[in-house]
């Protein structure tokens, strides 16, 4: 078995790798070859969370078993730290562990992509981030690998915690003006897609400033109790995907709010990334709306790791 670090997994494994890999394995989700139990959500104190998730791929022969912990409060070490085990279905041979606050990170960008691809206008070229933590570095990847992003609009709570990752963005191949606001509606105002990654238990923007035709990917809450967009932005969206429908029922705070007060049903959610990776654009014109909502499930950490296995032979 081999152990591999984040540091080894970045120098082969890219954001492009992860989108090939995930539409993969939403392919052998369509075909009925994932087996899965639901993701396992743990207190471990204040607004920490432990983590886990198990996955086979029938059609891969692969197993894995995701373990993550979630500690907001971190400042030495990342909010998000991971590991997978890897296990080949053919013989029961742990194949490998690795590091997975990387690959969390990036599958879920390329799954932002996957969506964005999709819903998000072809002429969006102006992406606001709101809250700049671990998580939001991928996303933005992932956005800029199916749309011609010009300008990109940052805020988050604490102001420095933006402003360093202005320079992280600025130090890295991204070629955008990029640009730091201390006000969350002036980003609303000027952006054509918003992601937003944050583990708020309240509202982060307001949906009444969305201008039309914005895209909305949000992808930091994770808990019933998590709520970073709010009903206005649910009320506005003339489109509603997620990245699993199941899973969304359980875990998504702002969708389970939005139901239970009567603004939507869950019949008025679309589908799933699985009904729309290898379709045509979804968006009925450039005035609506849309909206992609994220929670995670184990079968897109089994995408990316077994992504990684190619890479590594």
């Amino acid at each position: 078995m081999i152990r591999l670090t984040d540091e080894q997994i970045q120098e082969k494994y890219s954001v492009a790798h992860a989108i090939e890999d995930v539409k993969s394995i939403l392919q052998d989700l369509r075909d009925d070859q994932i087996v899965q139990s639901v993701r396992t959500v743990l207190p471990a104190g204040g607004a920490s969370s432990m983590l886990y998730m198990p996955c086979i791929s029938k059609a891969a022969k692969t197993s894995i078993i995701k373990t993550v912990s979630i500690f907001p409060d971190n400042d030495a070490l990342p909010t998000t730290q991971g590991n997978i085990l890897l296990t080949d279905l053919t013989d029961g041979r742990h194949q490998a562990t690795m590091d997975a606050s990387y690959l969390t990170r990036l599958r879920t960008g390329a799954m932002t992509a996957i969506a964005t691809d999709k819903l998000a206008r072809h002429d969006a070229s102006v992406l606001g981030v709101i809250g700049t933590g671990n998580m939001a570095f991928e996303q933005v990847l992932g956005v800029l690998e199916v749309r011609n992003v010009k300008k990109i609009v940052l805020f988050n709570r604490t102001l420095e915690k933006a402003r360093r990752f202005k320079k992280r963005l600025s130090a890295s191949s991204v070629q955008a003006d990029i640009k730091v606001v201390d006000d969350v509606s002036m980003l609303a105002d000027d952006s054509d897609i918003i992601n937003c990654a944050t583990q708020s238990m309240h509202p982060v923007f307001e949906g009444a400033d969305l201008k039309p035709g914005t895209h909305v990917n949000g992808v930091g809450s994770f808990k019933s109790s998590m709520r970073e967009m709010d009903v206005e932005t649910i009320r506005r969206a003339g489109q509603i995907y997620v990245d699993d429908v199941d899973a969304v029922r359980e875990e998504a705070g702002e969708l389970i709010h939005a139901v239970k007060n009567a603004v939507i049903s869950w019949d008025d959610i679309r589908g799933s990334l699985a009904d729309i990776f290898d379709g045509g654009d979804l968006r009925i014109d450039d005035k609506e709306i849309t909206l992609y909502k994220c929670v995670g499930a184990g079968y897109f950490d089994l995408a990316v790791a077994s992504g990684v296995m190619k890479q590594f032979g």
